[in-house]
C-alpha cells in the first residue's frame, strides 16, 4: 500500500511582502506605499511597474491594514430607481444587510433613489455626487445618452463605477454585475417552448417598457429560443405598462379577450406582482402558461397557488455583495476571482422554492 504524507504548513510565511514587492519592482518602499494607497506623486511608468510586479509575484495585500493606512474605509453607493416594487425592495433589504455586515471591515453602503422617467434628471443627480464622498457607484439605470455621459464624468472625477442589474452599453462585462440578459430570455423560452409543447397558438409578451436593455435583451434571447424549438407558436409584440397599475389591467385584459388562441404570456419585467393581480382577475380558469422574473414574495406565493409555472430569476444578496466586492478591488486595483461574481441564472418551480 502506498503511503501519503500530508505536511501542513504555515501559508502566511510564504506570502510575498511589501519588500519582496519593492525589490521585484525595482522601487523603494516608499514608493510601494504610495501607489498601494493610490497616493498623488508617482509616475504612471512607476505605478505600471509596481502593478506589473504585484500580478508576477502573486502579492497580496491585508486589506483591512489597508484600510487602517488610508485612515478611513470604503463608502459606496448604489443607485437605484426612485419608483420601484418588490425585487427593488428584495435590493434595498439586501444592502442594508451587507452595510451591517461591512462595517467590521470598514466598509458603509447607501443607496441614491433617482427619477429614472426623466434621464436629465437622473443625469443631474449623478453629476452632484463626488469622490470625497464615495469611492465608488454601483448604477441600477436605462442606458441612456445622458446617463453614459454621467457615469463618463463621474469616472473622470475619480468615482469607480459598474452597471448594476441593467447595463450600460459601453461597459462591457467586466464593469457588469448581473445575469446575461439574453440568456435569461432564451432560458424563458425553453421553459415556455417545452411546456407547450406541440401546441399551438399565441404567446403574449408583458412587460415595464422596451427601452429598458435587459427587457430587450430578454426578448431577444426569448424570440430566438421559440422561433427554433416551437414552429406552431406565434409570439406577440411586446406590449408596455410603463409601470402603471391601471395600464397593467388594461393591457392585460384586452390581450386576453383580443387572442382566442393565447397560450402562454411571459412576464419580461422584474416587477410581476400587478400584472399577476392583473392575470388572477382576468385569466380565471384559461390555462394559459405562465412564466414571470425575479424572486418576490408575489411571485413566491404566484407559484404556491399555482397562478405561475416557473420564475427564471437571480440571488440579490449575491448581486449586492458582488457589486461591493468589485467595486473594492477597483478602489485597491485589484483584480476579484470571476468564478465568485459570476451571477448564475436560476429557475423557480413550486417544487424546488
Amino acid at each position: 500500500m502506498v503511503k501519503f504524507q500530508t505536511e501542513l504548513t504555515d501559508s502566511t510565511s510564504m506570502r510575498p511582502t511589501t519588500k519582496d514587492l519593492a525589490k521585484a519592482a525595482g522601487v523603494s518602499l516608499a514608493t510601494v506605499d504610495r501607489v498601494l494607497n493610490a497616493r498623488p506623486g508617482v509616475r504612471k511608468k512607476t505605478v505600471d511597474a509596481v502593478n506589473q510586479a504585484i500580478k508576477d509575484i502573486g502579492f497580496e495585500r491585508n486589506q483591512l491594514a489597508a484600510a487602517l493606512a488610508r485612515q478611513r474605509g470604503y463608502r459606496f453607493g448604489f443607485v437605484l430607481p426612485r419608483d420601484g416594487d418588490e425585487f427593488l425592495y428584495e435590493i434595498l433589504r439586501r444592502i442594508k444587510e451587507v452595510d451591517e455586515i461591512g462595517r467590521a471591515e470598514m466598509i458603509t453602503v447607501e443607496c441614491i433613489r433617482v427619477d429614472e422617467s426623466d434621464p436629465h434628471k437622473a443625469a443631474q443627480s449623478l453629476a452632484e455626487l463626488n469622490a470625497q464622498d464615495y469611492d465608488g457607484i454601483a448604477i441600477m439605470a436605462p442606458e441612456t445618452p445622458q446617463m453614459r455621459d454621467a457615469i463618463r464624468r463621474m469616472r473622470e472625477r475619480g468615482i469607480e463605477t459598474i452597471s448594476f442589474i441593467a447595463n450600460q452599453v459601453d461597459d462591457g462585462k467586466e464593469n457588469f454585475v448581473g445575469i446575461d440578459n439574453r440568456a435569461a430570455g432564451a432560458t424563458a423560452g425553453k421553459l415556455m417552448g417545452r411546456f407547450t409543447w406541440q401546441s399551438a397558438g399565441s404567446i403574449a409578451v408583458i412587460t415595464e417598457t422596451m427601452q429598458s436593455r435587459d427587457s430587450l435583451e430578454r426578448r431577444l434571447g426569448f424570440d430566438y429560443v421559440i422561433d427554433n424549438l416551437a414552429s406552431e407558436i406565434k409570439v406577440l409584440p411586446s406590449v408596455e405598462t410603463h409601470g402603471e397599475e391601471d395600464r397593467t389591467f388594461k393591457v392585460i385584459k384586452n390581450t386576453i379577450e383580443s387572442h382566442r388562441d393565447l397560450i402562454g404570456i411571459y412576464l419580461v419585467g422584474s416587477e410581476a406582482r400587478v400584472p399577476l393581480l392583473a392575470l388572477e382577475k382576468y385569466k380565471k380558469n384559461s390555462p394559459l402558461l405562465t412564466i414571470a422574473h425575479e424572486r418576490t414574495p408575489s411571485t413566491v406565493a404566484a407559484l404556491k397557488n399555482g397562478k405561475l409555472d416557473a420564475v427564471v430569476t437571480q440571488d440579490t444578496g449575491h448581486l449586492v455583495r458582488s457589486a461591493v466586492r468589485i467595486l473594492r478591488a477597483k478602489c485597491e486595483k485589484r483584480t476579484t476571482l470571476a468564478s465568485q461574481e459570476r451571477i448564475r441564472i436560476e429557475i423557480l418551480v413550486a417544487e424546488n422554492l
